[in-house]
């Protein structure tokens, strides 16, 4: 069938809006009819090149929600009607990483970057002018339908409104899972926050749900500053300078029991600076990524061996998505998770360059595009 999206042509580019053609789900497949997608940082780095793009022209797109409208032959656990939220990265359910909890390390994972079917890195569901389109993360939630794998989309309860449940498909759990899982935050622990943008203010979020006594913002956007303290903070200052000095205060001198690096664009400095800002024995998470090619970063080697400190990558909030994002909702529904609450402006789908245009000003927690 026939759809509009929105794909890049070109690297370093803008997303344009095209009509495309959607093939029908083959077995483990699904067709969805998208409701909401959300505005990432991670379809930006591909606008830039900071990520690279596996297949061109590519369709953009990675947190999205919507209805199952058709489903691939010899599929059970799907039916039309269904909503689904898309986990960014998939699971199988069998590999290693799944079958001990990790499903966020999942094997097939290693294959999204193709842009392609997991099994096949010649095969594609989308495509324009008769040439076969990329799909960001095998999904490509910039599309008013699209053709996906069920290892990608996890089943919701229909009373949710999808456009706040969209959101859990990649900034809500990342941010939240990055204070809960990779920072294993604690109750009456002090913990910093640096960039409180889409992914940030649900560390914030989540470390406050966790019980820290102190959480501190940090973010040079005085609008993202204020929202982060109606949003669980308890402090919120400009710098990470500021923010460590206080964690100090805070703590009798010996510095925050952890730091969780939500930057938009990541550098060494910002690790190394967070780094330091823990106390002994703390940690430091990294959820922001940068220009991927980056190998080396202001690490304080010494504190980090001689002070005992961890430095901890998280990916998707360590999070196992088909658990983690219907107990996310539920916690929404008792009220424990804003997500409303995250969507400052929501755009339709032919103003989707401003809404990376408002991204990149710094004038939303989270654009959602509403189809």
């Amino acid at each position: 069938m026939r759809t509009r999206g929105a794909v890049l042509r070109e690297v370093p580019g803008v997303f344009e809006v095209v009509e495309l053609e959607v093939d029908d789900p083959r077995q483990g497949e699904i067709r969805v009819r998208m409701v909401a997608s959300g505005l990432c940082h991670s379809d930006d780095h591909h606008a830039t090149g900071d990520m690279k793009v596996g297949k061109m022209p590519f369709a953009g797109g990675h947190e999205g929600a919507g209805i199952v409208e058709a489903v691939g032959p010899h599929t059970p656990g799907f039916t039309e009607g269904d909503h689904v939220v898309f986990s960014f990265l998939p699971s199988c359910g069998r590999c290693r990483w799944c079958a001990t909890g990790h499903q966020n390390l999942c094997d097939l994972g290693a294959s999204i970057a193709t842009n392609a079917r997991w099994d096949d890195p010649t095969s594609f569901r989308l495509s324009l002018d008769g040439e076969p389109v990329g799909q960001m993360c095998g999904l490509s939630t910039f599309c008013e339908h699209t053709t996906v794998s069920t290892a990608s989309a996890v089943k919701i309860d229909p009373s949710i409104p999808l456009e706040a449940a969209c959101l859990t498909g990649c900034g809500v759990g990342t941010g939240w899972g990055a204070a809960q899982n990779s920072a294993d935050v604690r109750p009456g622990q002090v913990v910093i926050v640096m960039g409180v943008g889409g992914i940030g203010i649900n560390a914030v979020q989540g470390a406050a749900h966790a019980g820290a006594s102190a959480v501190i913002a940090v973010d040079p956007v005085a609008f993202k500053r204020e929202s982060a303290l109606t949003l669980g903070a308890t402090h919120a200052v400009e710098t990470i300078k500021e923010a460590a000095a206080l964690g100090r205060e805070l703590t009798d001198g010996q510095g925050a029991d952890a730091a969780i690096v939500t930057v938009g664009v990541t550098t060494g400095a910002h690790v190394g600076a967070a780094l330091r800002a823990v106390r002994k024995a703390g940690t430091c998470v990294v959820v922001g990524i940068g220009e991927t090619r980056t190998r080396d970063g202001d690490i304080p080697l010494t504190e980090l061996v001689l002070y005992q400190k961890r430095l901890q990558g998280s990916l998707f909030g360590a999070s196992a998505p088909t658990a983690d994002i219907p107990a996310q909702l539920r916690l929404y529904q008792e009220g424990a998770l804003k997500l409303d609450e995250l969507i400052t402006t929501r755009y339709a789908l032919d103003d989707i360059a401003k809404g990376f245009e408002d991204m990149h000003a710094g004038r939303n927690l989270r654009g959602v595009v509403v189809f």
